[in-house]
């Protein structure tokens, strides 16, 4: 067993967030996610099993359940947290005290180490410093881009904010200067570049404005380009000319630039912070049944054994880009929204959907939860201009169930959007009905058994002949067989009606006089 001194640590909610998945995932955490982190070790098979407080403890060449003399081991030294490769054995874990990870399985167990141990250098050295990769991506960005046009790069967001910029010598302007030393750029020349039209036209679209140099007002010559999420302006790319002329390509770099600078911004306002991202995961893992409750219930200070209720929501947004934004920013404003009705409330993204967890509801809180879900509907729709629908999920009656409640949420969901619901907002009970129904079809649907030969031979003769029969079948039944009321429904005359109707009898050999087969053949035609 390799190992260092302990001297401090961190602990392993901070590791757990800098990791992060799919490198790293929590199955079990029976102390919770504060415990201290002091040391990292690798412990292989052949090693005797010895471990001390604070180790987090890095189990090689064996995986899940036969990690067990490992994991005991490691829960009688006190140790933090256990890594494995696989997924079982938590419950061994959870009764030697002791948290379970599992990690990915291309994951090398030398990556795992180097970052695990990073994160505890960092905190013995003085702090648990966030990890920076998308600034420092943006810094090399910087420099690329100024190696291509000749020029001094500096990247802003749209508040001129400086995010990023390359070295640069002597030539350094005064409105560079200023930027650079005080991270955002100075009013007075922010307020002399906003009234020569320079952020209007930056943010009115792609294309390079050029700013002309003003030796009087210590401004040399520059040339910027607005950064988009398709209207949205996200920040500006600024290239200040120095001792030699920019580059012939410059403007075509920058360009370029601009367009590649835009995911990378993206990334930077939508990822949240290590202790926000770790609350996601663990919702995550609640919902999709790999992490046990009680270690959710543990970090977040809720009681896993009172009822609980999952809300979910989706943006209707075309555009990727701008739906990843205003995704980002609807997280927040759920968060914000939930945590005042329940300050132990969860919010995670998973498939495209957010999803909050609202743990610890009193009694009859039903109303409640509705109001609020409109709530949060209204808001995005006045504050974040997007059309948002929400479902309430069944309330369960503990926090281990809190999946099964999530499941109610995406079928009414599904039904909403199937059905058309007129309201942002429904929960199972507004539309159990279009809910079964369609968990009927989808069964029928993989069932070919269960039908009815004489309507496939209807499917296929109405597919040859201009598809009229069918159409005139369900309006007929949908009517419960008012002709006037499906001739309406499909705008002909009632004896059309009547004429395609029993055409499709005679075709089928279906007696729709029959109950029986007047509900199967519904049923059939819905798919």
């Amino acid at each position: 067993m390799t190992a260092t001194d302990p001297l401090a640590g961190t602990s392993l909610r901070h590791v757990l967030a800098t990791l992060g998945e799919p490198l790293v995932r929590v199955l079990v955490a029976p102390r919770g996610l504060g415990v201290p982190v002091q040391d990292v070790v690798i412990l292989d098979p052949e090693d005797p099993p010895e471990t001390h407080p604070g180790d987090l403890v890095l189990v090689i060449g064996a995986r899940g359940r036969a990690a067990a003399a490992a994991i005991r081991a490691a829960g009688r030294g006190g140790a933090a947290a256990v890594a494995v490769k696989g997924e079982g054995g938590t419950d061994i874990a959870a009764d030697a005290g002791v948290a379970l990870l599992t990690v990915g399985t291309e994951a090398r167990w030398e990556q795992v180490e180097a970052l695990a141990r990073g994160v505890v250098d960092a905190a013995r050295a003085g702090g648990e410093a966030e990890t920076g990769e998308v600034l420092g991506d943006l810094f090399a960005l910087a420099q690329t881009v100024a190696t291509l046009t000749g020029g001094l790069v500096s990247i802003e967001d749209t508040a001129s904010r400086v995010l990023a910029y390359s070295r640069a010598g002597d030539e350094v302007d005064e409105l560079r200067r200023l930027s650079i030393l005080g991270r955002e750029g100075p009013e007075r020349y922010l307020a002399m570049l906003r009234e020569w039209g320079v952020y209007q036209r930056l943010r009115a679209g792609e294309g390079i404005v050029r700013v002309d140099e003003r030796p009087e007002l210590g401004i040399r010559r520059r040339i910027a380009a607005g950064i988009h999420a398709g209207s949205q302006p996200l920040g500006t790319i600024w290239v200040q000319e120095g001792a030699q002329p920019l580059t012939e390509q410059a403007e075509i770099a920058l360009l370029g630039a601009s367009r590649t600078l835009a995911p990378q911004l993206i990334r930077a306002r939508t990822l949240p912070d290590p202790q926000l991202r770790l609350r996601e995961d663990l919702l995550a893992g609640l919902l999709e049944d790999r992490v046990d409750a009680e270690s959710v219930a543990d970090d977040i200070g809720a009681d896993p054994a009172r009822p609980a209720q999952v809300l979910a929501f989706t943006l209707a947004l075309q555009q990727p880009a701008a739906r990843l934004l205003r995704r980002a920013e609807l997280v927040h404003l759920i968060a914000v929204h939930t945590a005042a009705y329940r300050r132990t409330a969860l919010v995670s993204v998973l498939g495209g959907r957010v999803y909050a967890l609202l743990p610890d509801l009193p009694e009859n809180s039903d109303a409640a939860v509705l109001a609020l879900a409109k709530e949060i509907v209204g808001a995005a729709r006045k504050h974040l201009d997007a059309p948002v629908r929400a479902a309430l999920g069944g309330i369960v009656p503990r926090l281990s169930e809190a999946a099964a409640s999530r499941n109610d949420a995406d079928r009414v969901l599904a039904a909403m959007t199937r059905g058309h619901w007129p309201s942002d907002v429904a929960s199972l009970a507004d539309v159990r009905a279009d809910v079964l129904l369609s968990e009927v079809l989808a069964y029928l649907a993989d069932q070919p058994r269960l039908r009815d030969p004489r309507l496939s031979d209807l499917l296929a003769y109405d597919a040859d002949h201009g598809e009229i029969l069918v159409p005139a079948v369900l309006a007929y039944l949908n009517a419960f067989g008012d002709v006037r009321a499906a001739a309406r429904e499909l705008n002909i005359h009632p004896n059309t009606v009547r004429y395609r109707v029993r055409r499709a009898a005679e075709v089928s050999g279906l007696d729709l006089t029959d109950p029986a087969q007047r509900l199967l053949t519904e049923l059939q035609l819905r798919l």
